[in-house]
């Protein structure tokens, strides 16, 4: 998994080795990814690239919509979500016992957040717009897409969000996004529908990035402009524009992945069938190799033998590249159960290792209730 930041997760670091840069050259940089990203969204907005303070990096300004309406409108949609993990969780260490973040009313009772926010918690309290506490319990959790639900003891007082169809979503539309505690919702843009993969054995093939960066982004609803949820915040990137790097943004998980398994998650805690097979290991691109920085204790690639420092050279006979491939290939071999057959640069030498994979759900401890 990744580190916590200010409470929420942030964006997976990389390993390379990093060189100090003035303040000046940093603001300059920034200067320019703004104007790459507002070219990209095809805005005409003034962003003055060599005239910049030298404190702090300058803001665009952006039209006003004619189409926003009252921002305030969905403020009794979102919530707050607290939750508490136990010590000994296998989450604990990389995102913390205490967590905060925003949640989206379904429906009375039913709240969706991003899923880290709530793993493995064993007490939730949901806070809504007007004050009200209510004590909740983590009722799902989807390891794929990292959505994760959120069921109250009594019925909130807000009012529920209609999901949208996040597939109509492309870029350089606008729309609208709100995090808890917020006085009204912030307009911002899609920069891309791009694949997006992390160390932590995942990956989406069409996520959602926005621009500009917003900074209370765990759980926060993004919306569309016929006011439907469409998004789910998860991260703050710093590669948010399709083939233009250091572009910030942030990334939603997009509406449409939760459809399909919501019953599931509601009813049984975790998707029913089709479970991706998980490994138990964290990898990191360095100098173009696929390497092994972190296994999970008593997990798969653990028993396997699989150590930090490895290279991952292929799967099932075929060769990866990256970790997107990586994942499409484990995943191809079978469900949650198989065995995935890797091939290893390990001290020197090419090594081939059988992992029997299991449901990254079976290792995660259960939550509690109240």
């Amino acid at each position: 998994m990744h580190h916590p930041a200010a409470g929420r997760p942030a964006a997976p670091r990389s390993v390379a080795s990093r060189r100090t840069t003035s303040p000046r050259d940093a603001l300059g940089r920034f200067a320019a990814a703004v104007a790459t990203a507002i070219g990209l969204a095809g805005l005409a907005v003034p962003v003055v690239a060599q005239q910049m303070p030298r404190e702090r990096p300058a803001q665009p300004q952006r039209p006003a919509s004619p189409s926003a309406g009252d921002l305030t409108r969905y403020n009794a949609s979102v919530v707050r979500v607290d939750a508490k993990v136990p010590s000994d969780a296998t989450s604990a260490q990389s995102l913390g016992p205490d967590r905060v973040g925003t949640g989206i009313i379904l429906d009375d009772r039913t709240v969706l957040t991003i899923g880290y926010v709530t793993l493995e918690a064993d007490a939730v309290m949901v806070t809504t717009a007007s004050g009200k506490r209510i004590p909740a319990t983590a009722a799902g959790y989807d390891h794929a897409t990292g959505f994760g639900l959120v069921r109250t003891v009594l019925p909130l007082d807000g009012k529920p969000m209609p999901l949208g169809d996040s597939d109509r979503i492309r870029d350089k539309q606008r729309v609208l996004t709100l995090g808890h505690g917020e006085p009204e919702a912030t307009e911002i843009f899609v920069l891309s529908r791009k694949p997006f993969a992390a160390g932590w054995e995942y990956l989406l093939e069409s996520p959602i990035f926005t621009f500009p960066p917003v900074n209370n982004w765990s759980g926060a609803a993004l919306i569309a402009d016929d006011g439907s949820l469409v998004g789910v915040g998860s991260l703050i990137v710093n590669d948010a524009a399709a083939g233009q790097p250091g572009v910030p943004g942030n990334l939603w998980v997009p509406v449409n992945l939760l459809k399909p398994i919501m019953e599931d998650l509601l009813s049984k805690g975790r998707r029913a069938v089709g479970a991706n097979p998980w490994l138990g290991m964290t990898t990191e691109t360095v100098r173009g190799n696929l390497m092994v920085v972190r296994v999970t204790r008593n997990g798969p690639a653990e028993a396997a033998g699989v150590a930090p420092g490895d290279i991952v050279v292929g799967v099932a006979g075929e060769k990866v590249a990256d970790q997107a491939e990586f994942y499409r290939k484990v995943w191809k071999v079978g469900p949650a159960g198989a065995t995935i057959p890797l091939k290893l640069l390990k001290d020197g030498d090419v090594r081939d290792l059988a992992i029997k994979s299991i449901d990254r759900a079976d290792h995660l401890k259960k939550a509690g209730g109240i």
